[in-house]
């Protein structure tokens, strides 16, 4: 099996298919288009660096999940595990190059992903911002837009494509233009607290924030440019804990612990 995952001839980028919103969410589900974002360190597992296969294979199970009750999914995978750019400039390093080793570290890390949804039978294509051609598909909005219609599952690789960009900024980015209709955000815990409950065991937990709160009280879910995205696009920011067995398909279904920034499913800011 070919972990480049490449387009067939009918998914050429000159196709003149136009993206539309996704058709309503079955019965029982929130939403019928999404994107989940996780960090690189949530693919470490138990190790201190780089991927614990135990650990891509259940994160991809997660997927499979969701995958299969209608959902079309994208993802966004950090490269932390294995190298973080900002970490790099505070070493000496140039930022603009390392970033660019950070946006390697995860197509790096959308193949092992890729790799893991493929032998659990799950349709799945890799795009990445910066071309790579012999491992992966470049990144094209349209082709991505009809890789979920037909199914497949989208990891969207290399950040953005530009230094000084996290990858919260690119879920955001891409979350708009595929018309996500929310943002997960899976983290070690189950929601947004007031501080960091693990340090403070009395940090309050928030069921619902906008994002204009998680901006003027600096709270550290996204960096700031990521939330402002998503309020300006009007994409809801779900917060929930992907180490927890099943709960991504939990929150899909509006069960089990999570924070949602901004609209609720069928309500108001």
């Amino acid at each position: 099996m070919s972990i480049a995952g490449a387009a067939s001839s009918g998914d050429a980028s000159g196709d003149s298919h136009v993206a539309r919103p996704p058709a309503a969410p079955a019965k029982g589900l929130l939403y019928k288009r999404v994107l989940l974002k996780i960090s690189g360190e949530a693919l470490m597992g138990s190790r201190d660096y780089g991927l614990e296969p135990a650990t891509v294979n259940r994160v991809a199970k997660e997927v499979r999940e969701v995958h299969a009750l209608g959902v079309e999914c994208c993802l966004v995978i950090g490269g932390g595990n294995i190298f973080r750019g900002i970490a790099g400039a505070s070493e000496g390093m140039q930022r603009a190059s390392a970033d660019y080793m950070g946006m390697l570290a995860t197509i790096m890390n959308a193949l092992a992903m890729q790799n893991a949804l493929e032998q659990l039978g799950v349709d799945t294509r890799v795009l990445s911002a910066i071309p790579m051609q012999s491992v992966c598909e470049p990144y094209i909005r349209r082709r991505a837009v009809r890789h979920l219609e037909k199914g497949r599952v989208v990891i969207f690789a290399a950040g953005t494509g530009n230094p000084y960009f996290t990858t919260d900024t690119a879920a955001a980015l891409r979350s708009s233009e595929m018309g996500c209709e929310a943002l997960l955000k899976g983290t070690k815990v189950d929601g947004v607290y007031s501080a960091d409950p693990k340090v403070h065991p009395d940090a309050e937990r928030y069921q619902q924030l906008s994002h204009q709160d998680v901006l003027s009280r600096n709270l550290k879910v996204m960096d700031a440019t990521a939330i402002a995205l998503a309020r300006d696009n009007g994409i809801p920011i779900i917060v929930f804990s992907i180490h927890s067995p099943g709960m991504f398909a939990e929150v899909m279904q509006g069960r089990g612990r999570y924070t949602v920034i901004g609209e609720r499913a069928g309500t108001a800011e």
